[in-house]
């Protein structure tokens, strides 16, 4: 991912042939080191407002870039831990909040906007629910109805008529 997006930077564009030549014959450690030392100098050398092509059409900036990488890897962080059998190591608060913020907005609302053939199954029953997710101070308002899922910031000081309350520790 680290070398996709920093290719993707660098020619302006997704990459038209991927993975490249001899990528899979790096060793995984020496590739992960070698492709994240290349992003993080990338990224040093762009404005965070400057420029690049994501796949998030609303965000065709460096900082989504940015936040995309850095959701990644924790995830990915966790999912080597889990697999080694370690203790999950804490994910700092703000990355947390930003990452029900990225999974609501980007992934659910706007996946869902974009390619809502893939959801029309699952939404096809919501008879129009109201979820008010709190964590950490921040907190949401989503609402589903058929064919649609519409995520705002503030879900406030309570539910209306049909909500549930979701709270994260």
């Amino acid at each position: 991912m680290y070398t996709h997006k920093t290719q993707a930077m660098r020619e302006g564009a997704e990459p038209e042939n991927w993975p490249p030549e001899g990528l899979a014959g790096e060793p995984p450690l020496a590739l992960l080191d070698r492709s994240y030392g290349e992003l993080v100098r990338e990224f040093a050398a762009r404005k965070p407002e400057g420029p690049t092509s994501t796949w998030y059409k609303p965000d065709q900036t460096v900082g989504f870039c940015i936040r995309r990488m850095a959701q990644e890897t924790v995830v990915h962080r966790i999912d080597a831990e889990l697999a080694a059998g370690q203790p999950v190591a804490e994910v700092p608060d703000d990355l947390a909040i930003d990452g029900i913020d990225e999974l609501l907005k980007v992934f659910l609302a706007y996946g869902v906007d974009t390619w809502g053939s893939h959801f029309e199954d699952i939404l096809a029953g919501s008879r129009g629910w109201s979820f008010a997710v709190r964590a950490g101070g921040a907190a949401w308002r989503v609402r589903t109805a058929p064919g649609k899922v519409t995520v705002e910031d503030g879900a406030g000081a309570g539910p209306a008529g049909n909500a549930r309350q979701v709270r994260l520790p």
